[in-house]
């Protein structure tokens, strides 16, 4: 069944999104609306240190809790090289700088209401370096995690970020 769009229309706009409603015509011909999010490509990145992974922990306005998960994010600006962006994310909010950076696949955050890619990465060979955080990353805090204990914190629930969760299975999965 296919969906064809009869007319558009920003509704909002800032640096990190655009929102936009869609006049819609379904395959079985009843008209509707739908929403979406026009958000540029991210990145997410595992970063390994032989039997540890370093997540980042941050406080999630959205939700009002801190939360560890997977250096993570994007740059607001479209056509930027996915491995660059990995790097320089990593680099951001964790001060890490790989060796290697393997590229493990692309997937959407949430594409029932968002367009964002995420390019996921395997960073390996880290080195520290100084830390470059966005004004909004300021409170990051970095955390070199045994493997063991991140997986039973995933199985737990005590991860609950959806992308470090299927970033993690994908990884496990290859």
């Amino acid at each position: 069944m296919s969906i064809k769009t009869l007319s558009t229309r920003e509704i909002y706009r800032n640096p990190w999104l655009r929102l936009r409603e869609d006049r819609i015509l379904r395959g079985n011909g009843v008209e509707g609306i739908y929403g979406v999010v026009d958000k540029d490509d991210c990145a997410i990145i595992i970063p390994i240190d032989g039997d540890h992974v370093y997540l980042v922990e941050q406080f999630r306005y959205t939700v009002q809790q801190r939360y560890l998960e997977f250096p993570q994010g994007g740059w607001e600006m479209q056509d930027v090289d996915p491995e660059e962006l990995a790097r320089g994310e990593l680099r951001e909010e964790t001060g890490l700088v790989a060796e290697r950076m393997q590229f493990l696949g692309t997937t959407y955050v949430a594409y029932g209401y968002a367009n964002q890619k995420m390019h996921i990465f395997l960073a390996t060979g880290l080195t520290h370096a100084e830390k470059e955080p966005d004004p909004e990353e300021h409170d990051l805090q970095l955390h070199r995690v045994l493997i063991a204990d991140f997986e039973a914190m995933l199985r737990e629930g005590r991860i609950p970020d959806v992308c470090t969760l299927a970033t993690w299975g994908l990884y496990r999965l290859r």
